[in-house]
């Protein structure tokens, strides 16, 4: 218990006081163009445009990237396997960083030359949405491969799934954030106004 409140006082409020006092003497983000105050309408879209089916498509590629490591890992953690690949594991991680960003950008672009300017949240679900399809394939791999009978581990394994894919859906989510907001800011910065 002491170690636990030592961890928090000793560790964690320095750093939130650390990281305040540089944030606040950070500067301000600044727009790389000037933004009308009234919002534009946005035309009427095309069918792939829906946000719901585009953020759906969004979240295959990532999950694909890594869904054969995803059978490892969970052969590893719940039927007392040995996973001893970590340096494969580092490559899958940056592969799907990069296919997270890669198809958060191109969503993104597709979406601002259709004359659709709210990607923020769509920039964060698209790549985030791999998370369903990690949950959908964890069900999958709980009726396939465990013979779990007793619905207290049935309860315990899906708790634990959930929890490990809503962490999967903030890291994907952010990567992809983080990349359409980079992009944004390159192209709008390259634009010329007279």
């Amino acid at each position: 218990m002491f170690a636990l409140v030592f961890l928090w006082f000793g560790i964690s409020v320095p750093l939130v006081f650390v990281g305040s006092y540089i944030g606040f003497r950070k500067p301000a983000i600044e727009d790389p163009v000037k933004t009308n105050k009234i919002p534009r309408q946005i035309p009427e879209q095309a069918w792939y445009m829906n946000p719901v089916f585009s953020i759906l498509i969004g979240g295959i590629l990532p999950f694909g990237a890594v869904f054969i490591e995803l059978f490892f890992i969970l052969t590893s953690i719940w039927l007392n396997q040995f996973y001893y690949i970590f340096g494969f594991l580092f490559i899958v991680l940056i592969i799907l960083i990069i296919t997270c960003a890669e198809i958060s950008i191109v969503l993104c672009y597709f979406q601002l030359c259709s004359e659709d300017y709210l990607w923020w949240w769509r920039s964060y679900l698209t790549s985030g949405s791999s998370a369903l399809y990690l949950f959908l394939y964890a069900t999958f791999y709980f009726f396939t491969k465990l013979d779990i009978t007793k619905p207290v581990s049935g309860v315990l394994y899906f708790g634990y799934m959930l929890i490990a894919s809503y962490a999967f859906f903030v890291l994907t989510g952010a990567i992809g954030f983080y990349a359409c907001f980079w992009f944004t800011r390159m192209i709008y910065s390259s634009v010329k106004i007279d």
